[in-house]
């Protein structure tokens, strides 16, 4: 059975870590503003075990229009329970979550490999890729509510 649950930010470090920063010390997988009471960060659990994380940061990106914007980071299914429906189920949660709280529009910085997954959602890509330092190339991508 698996539920999905809002957790503290420290909790995602577990599956942050191997997933997102796999040979890096622990340290880089605290990102600005985690423990922002405006950031919520979600867990999925499948048989009470953590195996996904999603965090949810109210952040504005100037590119776009929208008055309340939110960003997904560090979203992140442990490599054993990928392709279950995991990621899909976290990303709708915040979705939900953002509707809820009248959030207009999600963006995010999305590695190159995740971008065809997020298409699959309806999210689209603007601009050209760019790198992040240290982790790879990325997409900025964005999905209006």
């Amino acid at each position: 059975m698996t539920t999905i649950k809002e957790i503290a930010s420290q909790e995602t470090y577990i599956v942050r870590q191997p997933v997102l920063r796999k040979g890096k010390p622990i340290e880089s997988c605290i990102f600005e503003g985690d423990d922002l009471e405006t950031t919520h960060h979600f867990g999925l659990y499948d048989n009470e075990n953590l195996t996904g994380i999603i965090s949810l940061f109210s952040q504005t990106n100037s590119i776009f229009a929208e008055k309340n914007q939110a960003q997904i980071r560090g979203m992140a299914v442990l490599e054993t329970h990928q392709k279950k429906g995991f990621g899909e189920a976290l990303v709708q949660e915040c979705e939900n979550y953002c509707k809820d709280n009248n959030v207009d529009l999600i963006w995010f910085n999305a590695r190159t490999a995740a971008v065809g997954f997020y298409k699959k959602m309806n999210y689209q890509t603007l601009g050209e890729a760019f790198e992040i330092k240290d982790v790879g190339e990325h997409y900025l991508m964005f999905k209006k509510l």
